[in-house]
């Protein structure tokens, strides 16, 4: 009977906390939820309409102040024609791969493959 009696005191005493422990479940009626809140902002944007301007002809007639670097568009050339660099003094020969054109009195030098503008000499061809 001491044996049975001990052994009780001790499983009472090892079972104590684990019952003072508060029981966690998932799943029942007393199951306590968190609950948050998300609140999203919506913006509204009216649609923004993109015209693409096309250059009219007294735009293609205005005189051009070309830069080197830029890359040379034959519409925006006033009098665009490709010049013989042997009629002007101020000219020299060009490099392989380019060329010389005339826009207005600017003599432009321009890549034939990439159109990038390498020189620029402004009032060669003025009559």
């Amino acid at each position: 009977m001491k044996k049975f009696v001990l052994a009780a005191v001790a499983a009472s005493l090892l079972a104590t906390p684990a019952m003072a422990a508060p029981q966690r479940s998932d799943h029942g009626p007393h199951r306590t939820v968190e609950r948050t809140t998300v609140v999203k902002k919506q913006v509204t944007r009216t649609p923004q309409r993109h015209y693409q301007q096309q250059p009219s002809r007294q735009q293609y007639q205005n005189v051009r102040s070309w830069q080197r670097g830029e890359r040379f568009d034959s519409r925006y050339a006033r009098n665009y024609r490709q010049i013989d660099y042997r009629g002007s003094s101020r000219l020299y020969a060009p490099p392989r791969g380019y060329q010389w054109v005339q826009s207005g009195n600017d003599a432009v030098l321009v890549a034939l493959t990439s159109g990038l503008i390498g020189a620029v000499i402004g009032g060669v061809l003025a009559n």
